[in-house]
């Protein structure tokens, strides 16, 4: 038979003519929304590839075990520890689309440490209470160091920006490897990083060995005028341990772009600990990927990824036995 990919989730025209774009003629490409209902076991049977959203929400149950004979699962969002991989079939491999909105990422957290250094949020307010703070103090990035905990394209992205305000960079990742940074360890040295980084842009996935990672002990090691920035997810930082750091400790910053509880994880969005009543905290919602364009970026990664298998080519991004997704 024909290498087939099988794309589980609903696409317009126009990016329906992107993925044939990318794939080309190496393989047959379906939409499971077309597939009658009498031909859907077949489908998922014989797909070579699988490009899905989220097959918890694509697939009704039972259909993901149909999925035994597929060569990889691909998955359009960058972070899945919201989709239970779990129920997957043993033995097929998973793909995330790592790297895939990185650069508006990177742009989001240096806007994010430039309104916190620059006390942008809270000199607004000001402004409009009648308050002309002309002389009040703000900061500078140059000089300073980012810290980057999770050294993958997000966190790169991020350093290559902060580099040119001028901040050194150090970084951690699990190799304890990285190039055009000024210190780099493995997740064995975080506290080093946290006692050093005037800015803290946390980007490394929601793992086992990531849920809480960032406690009242962990915030205790920051300068207390440090900047946290959290693009990944919410569950890295403790919530509470992180409310009460922001209100014991006012030069300390919390920008947050992921939350706790979310719409798409979650199905709602809602605050454990009321963090918008802080000065100190500056918020976003989990936007920081939210440019029209990374649509038609992640798709064509993603895509890459797919046609890489249906070649015969090892694929990138694979979800691997260290980590085991919430």
């Amino acid at each position: 038979m024909a290498p087939s990919l099988l794309v589980t989730f609903a696409l317009p025209p126009a990016e329906r003519a992107l993925i044939a774009e990318v794939i080309g003629g190496v393989a047959e490409i379906a939409y499971l929304v077309d597939v009658a209902e009498g031909e859907r076991a077949a489908a998922l049977r014989g797909a070579t590839v699988v490009f899905a959203v989220n097959t918890a929400r694509d697939l009704p149950e039972g259909e993901a075990a149909l999925l035994a004979g597929a060569k990889l699962i691909q998955f359009m969002p960058a972070g899945i520890d919201f989709i239970p991989i779990g129920d997957l079939p043993a033995g097929v491999p998973v793909a995330t689309n790592a790297g895939a909105y990185a650069a508006p990422m990177a742009e989001h957290a240096v806007a994010m440490a430039l309104a916190a250094t620059k006390r942008l949020i809270i000199e607004h307010g000001n402004l409009g209470r009648g308050e002309f703070n002309q002389q009040a103090p703000n900061r500078m990035l140059a000089g300073g160091v980012c810290g980057v905990l999770g050294y993958g394209a997000i966190g790169a992205a991020t350093a290559a920006l902060m580099r040119a305000f001028g901040m050194r960079i150090h970084a951690i990742n699990r190799r304890g490897r990285a190039d055009d940074v000024d210190w780099v360890g493995t997740p064995e040295r975080l506290d080093e990083l946290l006692a050093a980084s005037d800015v803290l842009v946390i980007a490394t996935p929601l793992t086992r060995a990531t849920e809480g990672l960032i406690g009242a002990r962990e915030l205790g090691l920051m300068k207390a005028d440090a900047i946290l920035i959290n693009l990944a997810r919410g569950e890295i930082v403790d919530a509470a341990a992180l409310f009460a750091h922001l209100q014991g400790h006012a030069g300390f910053t919390a920008c947050i772009d992921a939350w706790w509880i979310e719409p798409v994880r979650h199905g709602r969005f809602a605050m454990e600990h009321p963090f918008m009543t802080l000065p100190n905290v500056i918020g976003s919602p989990h936007n920081s990927a939210s440019v029209p364009v990374t649509r038609t970026t992640g798709l064509r990664r993603a895509a890459e990824n797919c046609r890489r298998v249906l070649l015969g080519e090892a694929p990138v991004n694979l979800v691997g036995p260290g980590d085991r997704y919430l």
